[in-house]
C-alpha cells in the first residue's frame, strides 16, 4: 500500500516531515525527527511524497496525517484513510457437490 503526502512542498527549503497514525481517538506519531518509529521501521519504507508498507493488516486500517514545516513557518497538511479489508479465508463445503 503507498500513501501519499499531498502536503509536501518541492519549493520549501529544508522541510521537517512529520506522519501521525490516528485510529479512533489515538493518534500515533509514524515517522518523527527523520526517522520511522516502532512498529513500522521494519516493513514501512519512507520518501518525502509517500510512505509504502510492504505488508497491510486490518490493524493498519485509520487515518494517516502528513505534516510538512517549513523554514519559514510554512505549514501544509494532508489526510489520507487507509482501509485494509482483508479477505475472508475460503471455507470447504459443508458437502461434496453431487456428482452429475
Amino acid at each position: 500500500a503507498e500513501i501519499p503526502c499531498a502536503a509536501f512542498r518541492s519549493g520549501w527549503s529544508n522541510p521537517r516531515i512529520e506522519w501521525k497514525f490516528q485510529k479512533g481517538s489515538s493518534l500515533v506519531l509514524f515517522y518523527y525527527g527523520g526517522k520511522l518509529t516502532e512498529p513500522y521501521e521494519n516493513r514501512v519504507q519512507f520518501s518525502p511524497t509517500t510512505i509504502r508498507f510492504s505488508t497491510v493488516t486490518r490493524a493498519d486500517t485509520g487515518k494517516y496525517i502528513c505534516e510538512v514545516v517549513g523554514d519559514g513557518s510554512q505549514i501544509a497538511k494532508s489526510e489520507v484513510n487507509l482501509i485494509v479489508q482483508g479477505a475472508a479465508a475460503p471455507r470447504p463445503p459443508a458437502s461434496p457437490p453431487p456428482c452429475p
